[in-house]
């Protein structure tokens, strides 16, 4: 079975602590890794977290605030250092794109890699490879920012116990997943009576934020958010000055979206006991987790 996991590179915001990086999030899914806002020193913290920077193949800002891409660069120049053959798909707002040619050619580096380019421009589908869904949606926060929902195909299943008593295997079970029927000692076997269909998981990522719908809508049935939750109810004012969300807050969109996992990150430094944030958000959503630096999240 393929790795499919959640790692935290950082989970401060702007400011790093001397625990917490600034932000930076990496999803190994079915053979590729997803890198989401890699903020300033995402390329060490690949070493510390003993994962090849090279598991990279898709990279995400969802808006260009220095804290969620200044590792663009870095990571960007790492993988050419690294002759990687495969293309490195990057997404972000339309509107950056001087912010991130900038951080792509803001040094001498004589690029072999492939980039492949997405300027999101409005909401909804970016792409479909046949492996996986990407869809976008505009979040709230003073600059265009997106909030990223990845979806894999739904699967077809099979009962093993359910082949073996109607005495199919081998090149029947081939016949069978080809054809949708197979005829056993006279009898035909539908691909129903044996199988059945796995709804592919999505994972939403909502990073930097007011509370809003459009939040909700792109979370909607997650198998695992990812959300920010930069300050705690007693500093609501801030929160809302920032345009961030409270523990709270996040909670509550988790809730209304009808998600199964929510895990928090993107903490104020003025914090240093999160189990605060875990203790606020359980009050509304109890499947909560609090991010660390290197905590690894297993999706299965």
């Amino acid at each position: 079975m393929s790795v499919k996991d959640l790692t935290i590179l950082g989970c401060s915001s702007q400011q790093p602590t001397r625990h917490r990086n600034q932000g930076a999030y990496v999803l190994r899914w079915n053979g590729e890794g997803f890198l989401f806002d890699p903020g300033e020193g995402t390329q060490r913290q690949f070493i510390f977290a003993n994962i090849a920077p090279t598991v990279v193949t898709r990279i995400f800002v969802s808006h260009f605030h220095g804290d969620h891409c200044l590792g663009l660069g870095s990571m960007l120049m790492r993988l050419n250092l690294d002759k990687v053959n495969h293309k490195i798909h990057c997404y972000y707002p339309a509107s950056g794109k001087k912010y991130f040619d900038r951080l792509r050619y803001g040094t001498i580096c004589h690029e072999t890699i492939t980039v492949v380019e997405h300027p999101v421009s409005q909401a909804g589908l970016v792409e479909d490879d046949g492996n996986f869904r990407i869809e976008a949606t505009f979040l709230k926060h003073g600059v265009d920012n997106i909030g990223w929902r990845i979806t894999e195909p739904n699967a077809r299943k099979y009962r093993e116990e359910d082949l073996k008593a109607k005495g199919i295997e081998g090149l029947k079970i081939k016949e069978l997943i080809q054809k949708g029927e197979v005829t056993i000692n006279g009898q035909k076997v539908h691909i129903d009576e044996v199988s059945w269909i796995k709804q592919g998981d999505s994972i939403a990522v909502v990073i930097d934020t007011l509370y809003c719908q459009n939040a909700i809508d792109i979370a909607k049935n997650a198998r695992l958010l990812l959300c920010e939750s930069t300050y705690l109810e007693e500093h609501r004012d801030l929160a809302h000055d920032h345009m961030h969300l409270t523990a709270k807050e996040a909670a509550t969109i988790a809730k209304n979206a009808g998600v199964k996992h929510l895990v928090l990150t993107h903490f104020s430094a003025r914090y240093q006991n999160l189990d605060l944030f875990a203790a606020e958000a359980r009050e509304t959503f109890p499947n909560v987790t609090i991010a660390e630096d290197f905590k690894v999240i297993r999706i299965d």
